[in-house]
């Protein structure tokens, strides 16, 4: 495929570096961060992981022990996966996506839904977009600068 800018051939990103590795580093990165703003809430590493099961369970996931602490993680970094693929998907049409990673991927960050607390806000805001959404972006064009 040729790049109407420049002329060059262009490489798009590989959909397994962009997904697998961006969606794992942004998995396990995002479970830091949000370990560590919770954790100022009060909230323990297992509490924090059923937080994302009540998304599925309601407030039963708070019960659950350590099985629906690990259908959250299991949640959590399938969540990630997806996120990164449609991030890849978009890339392949809209290559500014991979090309300017920078820009693109905190922009592409979202904030969950949660109880509002400005502290917690502005870490979904600043820990999405860097966290979540960069190194998703940056495993997009680092793939496809290899092709």
């Amino acid at each position: 495929m040729t790049d109407p800018v420049t002329g060059n051939a262009r490489s798009t990103p590989r959909a397994f570096d962009t997904i697998l590795w961006g969606g794992l580093t942004a998995g396990v990165l995002d479970s830091i961060d949000a370990v560590i703003a919770f954790g100022f809430k009060g909230m323990n590493p297992i509490q924090v992981l059923q937080y994302v099961a009540s998304g599925a369970l309601g407030s039963d996931a708070f019960k659950g022990g350590l099985s629906t602490a690990a259908l959250g993680a299991a949640l959590h970094f399938f969540i990630a996966f997806v996120v990164a693929a449609v991030y890849y998907t978009a890339s392949r049409k809209l290559t500014a996506l991979y090309r300017n990673p920078a820009i693109w991927g905190p922009a592409f960050g979202a904030v969950p839904k949660s109880p509002f607390s400005l502290a917690l806000f502005l870490n979904g805001v600043f820990g999405h977009a860097i966290f979540v959404g960069f190194p998703i972006a940056w495993f997009a064009q680092r793939s496809a600068s290899k092709n």
